[in-house]
């Protein structure tokens, strides 16, 4: 099996609800996400994928989805008055953990028919979380 990986930085403002710990309040990260992309053979090009193609595909879908924005629960009561002025928001279905943050980007670099193995997201130089099928 062959892989490679592509790395991604992003800024990003979020909070959890029903959290009790500081990560309550609203705050700010500067990620890093890995996406690991597998085949079990190469292309006729001799790759996985082509990184610059990688690139531009994944970087893209961060800018417009995460990078810069404020990333809360669309429960969050948060959402409505930000959205109102004008501040750029990304709703999760849940809390925006590490956890289901990397699980959001795998989904949607398969939903770009990347051949996606794992997802880590890295919310501190620290702390990773990651999803894999």
């Amino acid at each position: 099996m062959h892989q490679i990986k592509k790395s991604f930085h992003i800024a990003y403002g979020h909070r959890l609800l029903d959290y009790k710990g500081k990560c309550a309040n609203l705050h700010g990260h500067n990620a890093a996400v890995e996406v690991t992309l597998k085949a079990a053979k190469l292309n006729r090009e001799g790759m996985v994928m082509d990184f610059t193609v990688l690139g531009q595909k994944m970087k893209t879908w961060l800018d417009e989805n995460l990078d810069h924005k404020v990333i809360l629960a669309k429960a969050d009561p948060l959402a409505p008055l930000l959205q109102k002025q004008g501040q750029k928001c990304f709703l999760t279905a849940g809390s925006p953990t590490a956890e289901n943050l990397a699980k959001l980007i795998f989904n949607a670099a398969a939903g770009m028919k990347l051949p996606v193995d794992k997802v880590a997201f890295w919310e501190t130089p620290t702390s990773m979380a990651s999803y894999r099928k």
